[in-house]
C-alpha cells in the first residue's frame, strides 16, 4: 500500500474486534518502522507504553470514561515523551557520526533546553505526534486501523502504567481490526481554505 493509499484509508474505528490479536511479529514490523520518524535534535523522546494486562487495560478503561477501545483493541499504546531526554547522554543519539559532529550537537542540544521548560514539552510533544502519525499510517498499511486518543483522565493512566515524574502523556493510540466498515469521511476543507501564500 502506498503511502497516499494508507492517508485515503485511515479512519478513527471506535469499535475493535476484541477476539483479534496482533501477533508478536507483527508488532516488531510496526515498531520498527514507526520509530524512523523524525524528532528534534533526533533526541526520540518518545517512550511507548504497549499494555497488554487485562486488569490494567480495564483500569485503562475507567480512566477513559468507559470507552470500549481500551479493552477491545489488539492493541493499546500509551504515547509518553520523556521532558529530560535532552539531558541523558545526548551524545548517544549521535554515535554513529563523527565527534566534531557529535560534540557540537551535543553543545546546541544542552544551550537549547537547559533553560527552557517550555521547547522541552513542545519538542516532546511535537515528536511524539510524528511518531503517533507513522505508527496510523504504517497499521493501515498492515491491515490494521486504529484511533488516537486525548478522552481519558491523563494523571490517572500515568498512575496505572508508573510513570517517571518527568515524563508526560502526548496520546493513546489504539489499533486493530474493526467490527464494522468505517464510517465515511466527514467532510474535508478545500485546499484553498487551509493553505495561505505568504501571510494571512
Amino acid at each position: 500500500m502506498s503511502v497516499s493509499e494508507a492517508l485515503k484509508q485511515r479512519r478513527s474505528i471506535k469499535n475493535f474486534d476484541p477476539a483479534h490479536k496482533m501477533s508478536d511479529n507483527e508488532f516488531q514490523h510496526l515498531m520498527e518502522h514507526a520509530i524512523l520518524s523524525p524528532s528534534a535534535f533526533n533526541l526520540q523522546h518518545w517512550r511507548i507504553v504497549r499494555v497488554t494486562d487485562a486488569e490494567q487495560r480495564q483500569a485503562i478503561r475507567t480512566a477513559a470514561y468507559d470507552q470500549p477501545q481500551m479493552t477491545d483493541a489488539s492493541e493499546v499504546l500509551v504515547l509518553c515523551m520523556d521532558l529530560k531526554t535532552w539531558a541523558k547522554e545526548p551524545a548517544q543519539y549521535w554515535n554513529h557520526t563523527g565527534p566534531e559532529v557529535t560534540d557540537f550537537m551535543v553543545q546546541s542540544i544542552t544551550g537549547y533546553y537547559q533553560e527552557n521548560s517550555q521547547a522541552q514539552r513542545d519538542e516532546g510533544m511535537r515528536s511524539c505526534s510524528i511518531l503517533s502519525m507513522a505508527l496510523m499510517l504504517m497499521a493501515q498499511e498492515m491491515g490494521y486501523y486504529s484511533c488516537p486518543m486525548d478522552g481519558f483522565d491523563f494523571a490517572k493512566v500515568g498512575e496505572i502504567i508508573n510513570m517517571p515524574n518527568d515524563h508526560e502523556i502526548c496520546l493513546i493510540l489504539t489499533i486493530g481490526k474493526p467490527l464494522t466498515d468505517p464510517h465515511p469521511k466527514g467532510g474535508q476543507l478545500k485546499i484553498e481554505d487551509v493553505v495561505l501564500k505568504d501571510r494571512f
